[in-house]
């Protein structure tokens, strides 16, 4: 266990520390856990990083007459607990996600935002890219994550037990940003395929549901990997039982090293790996009568085979995680629609 040397806390210091957070439980500024009072001087830090003017608006959901600013989203990620150079990233992720469209979030299926880090910046600030991805202990992705999340709720307003109708939600919806492990990539990186030069720095946000664990350690076969990670997208439960969505659903599929690397050694593209999830994701005919999920499909023969995505570009493909195991991760979602956008360079010193 680390060490932690308490020398320079003080008594006072930490009863004024815990009254303030307590004030901003008070005034329903978390989401659950503690966070940092955003004093006027360290959302000024956070200004200092970025050339938009503090009044700019980033963020609108015009349907609850609701916006955010340049000076909210600094002043939400302040208490998310990022630091001040964290905050162009939480900027051009709130710019994805207002190109995505904010109206989800409010879903009755508890859609978090997936934040996936491109670039030079990943290193340069520290993102996670390899071990423990979707879990706890990196700063940098925990922080930039949340404060997307805070933003929904205190400048946005989609709070539970107000405008966030989920049934049940998603742990997700704390915090969900992890880093492409471009290095341990055979593939092109996720932004360069989204058309930006390999030196630029991006995020790419996308809406999901929930993750799944995907495991295929016994095989050196790309047909075998592939088969099950599609089977895994293709559980009953993830898919909408009405149109559009039954059959306009898509998918994250987030590779672990060792299965991209299994799958490329054998000639497989990007474009070969989604072309072949997609002919295998979703379920014939009379699987579905099964559970029930039919509806529009009447007119289909009973063999036929209903896909669960439209195209095969339904599907993001992203490397991220150890090479340490035969392992990956699907997220699924039913609105398949993602945006990129640049991180802003720093400013000069």
């Amino acid at each position: 266990m680390t060490q932690i040397d308490a020398s320079a806390l003080t008594v006072e210091g930490i009863r004024s520390a815990r009254q303030a957070i307590e004030y901003c439980y008070a005034q329903g500024w978390t989401d659950g856990l503690p966070v940092v009072p955003p004093l006027p001087e360290f959302v000024d830090e956070f200004l200092a990083h970025t050339r938009r003017h503090p009044e700019e608006v980033v963020v609108r959901m015009d349907h609850l007459h609701r916006q955010c600013t340049v000076r909210q989203a600094a002043i939400n990620a302040v208490m998310a607990g990022c630091r001040p150079e964290y905050f162009p990233v939480v900027l051009a992720a709130l710019d994805a996600f207002h190109q995505l469209g904010t109206a989800l979030v409010q879903s009755t299926t508890g859609q978090a935002l997936l934040v996936v880090v491109n670039g030079p910046v990943r290193k340069q600030l520290g993102f996670n890219c390899t071990e423990n991805i979707f879990g706890p202990g990196d700063r940098p992705n925990a922080t930039v994550g949340r404060a997307l999340r805070l933003v929904i709720m205190n400048a946005l307003g989609v709070r539970p037990h107000e405008f966030d109708q989920s049934t049940h939600g998603t742990p997700a919806k704390y915090s969900c940003c992890i880093a492409e492990n471009e290095e341990e990539s055979p593939w092109e990186p996720l932004h360069v395929e989204r058309g930006f030069a390999p030196e630029t720095s991006t995020v790419t946000v996308q809406f999901i549901r929930s993750d799944l664990h995907v495991e295929h350690r016994s095989t050196q076969v790309p047909e075998e990997i592939l088969l099950t990670i599609a089977d895994s997208m293709s559980y009953a439960g993830g898919i909408y039982e009405a149109p559009p969505y039954n059959r306009n659903s898509g998918s994250v599929v987030v590779l672990g090293p060792e299965h991209a690397q299994i799958i490329a050694r054998r000639g497989w593209s990007k474009q070969d790996v989604r072309q072949f999830l997609w002919e295998h994701f979703g379920k014939p005919k009379r699987e579905l009568r099964r559970f029930g999920k039919i509806l529009g499909l009447e007119e289909e023969p009973e063999e036929a085979f209903i896909h669960t995505a439209q195209s095969p570009e339904a599907i993001l493909l992203v490397v991220a995680g150890a090479a340490n195991a035969g392992v990956s991760t699907v997220c699924s979602n039913f609105a398949w629609r993602r945006a990129t956008c640049p991180i802003e360079e720093p400013l000069p010193s």
